[in-house]
């Protein structure tokens, strides 16, 4: 069965998230509405959670320690060293994997695809842990999102989907459904 290794280390990688976001919101589904950004980061790592019983063998610490960080590198002052020092070179490299490269030119889409690429070179666990992002990502929109974007960031959806489904066809599934689900949006 999945369990937890080290939950002293995951509960490190808790706090430090939340100090790391502290202050950071994003828009509600409502005008007006702001959330506390550590709720995405929540919502991800329930998502990897969700998907113990469905996978045979999978280090749980692993996913857990980078859906946990998975926005850390990119969103705020923490590096790749940083993870490195506390959470070693395996959990650093899952989060530089999933952090977009915003040094590449040529938009969105290249970024992703390039992301997406350096995802497939981690173990299973950092692709479940795109997927789980995704899945939480689609599960409203924001208010002030414009039809074209959200149909940009479905499209996207799908994108990841059919790049990492092989990591878990039991979030693949979820992921389906969140990308027809968020048709609604627009």
């Amino acid at each position: 069965m999945n369990s937890i290794q080290n939950i002293d280390n995951i509960q490190k990688a808790w706090l430090l998230a939340t100090k790391l976001h502290q202050g950071q919101k994003y828009g509600g589904s409502k005008a007006g509405e702001d959330v506390d950004y550590i709720n995405h980061i929540g919502s991800v790592v329930f998502e990897v959670m969700n998907v113990l019983p469905h996978e045979k063998a999978m280090n749980v610490d692993l996913a857990i320690l980078c859906a946990t960080l998975h926005d850390s590198v990119e969103d705020t002052l923490f590096t790749y060293e940083d993870v490195e020092t506390h959470f070693g070179k395996t959990v650093a490299d899952g989060v530089m994997a999933l952090t977009k490269d915003e040094t590449l030119e040529g938009g969105k889409r290249v970024k992703m695809e390039d992301s997406l690429k350096r995802i497939k070179q981690q173990p299973k666990e950092i692709w479940m842990v795109k997927l789980a992002d995704r899945i939480v990502n689609l599960s409203s929109a924001p208010h002030y999102w414009n039809t074209e974007k959200k149909k940009a960031y479905q499209e996207e959806g799908q994108l990841i989907l059919e790049a990492l489904k092989e990591g878990s066809v039991f979030l693949a599934n979820r992921l389906e459904e969140k990308i027809k689900e968020y048709r609604q949006y627009f």
